[in-house]
Formats: structure tokens, sequence, C-alpha cells
């Protein structure tokens, strides 16, 4: 794994708001490898958009700014629909 990807998954499990850290941590636990430059890209800019928005972005409870409502958005939706059908 290189350093980028590194840093984003250390900055995915160490958001402070523990559902969001479970969730994107999870997620780059899983998938960060298979993104490519511009996923990490966007991945990224959801790791630096407030928790509590990022949180309702992917479960649903708000729409997501356009600069936000990525393939990786998608992606991490369908992680945690995934994730749901798991337990």
């Amino acid at each position: 794994m290189d350093d980028r990807r590194k840093k984003l998954k250390f900055r995915a499990w160490r958001r402070g708001f523990r559902e969001i850290d479970l969730i994107l941590g999870g997620f780059a636990d899983r998938r960060l490898a298979d993104l490519d430059e511009t996923g990490l890209d966007a991945f990224e800019r959801l790791l630096d958009a407030p928790d509590q928005d990022v949180y309702e972005w992917v479960t649903d409870q708000a729409p997501a700014p356009r600069e936000h409502d990525t393939p990786v958005l998608a992606s991490i939706r369908a992680f945690c629909a995934e994730s749901k059908q798991d337990r």
C-alpha cells in the first residue's frame, strides 16, 4: 500500500464521530486499494468534509452536494448496505 492510501486509511479511522469512523474506515480497509487517482481524490474530499454532513450523505438523510456526489460516495453507500445485510 502506498503512502497516500496509508494516510487516507488512517484519516478514515480517526474522524472523531464513531459511526462515520466505522463506515469510512471499514470502506478504506476493504476498498481503498481498488480506487484510482480520481477515486482517491474524491475520497480525500469526503475526509475533508464535516463528519455529520458525510454521515447524512452516506445514509441518504441529506443530498450530497455536487462536488461530493461521486461514484466513490455511491460505493460507500453500497458498502454500508452490504454491511447491514451481513449483520
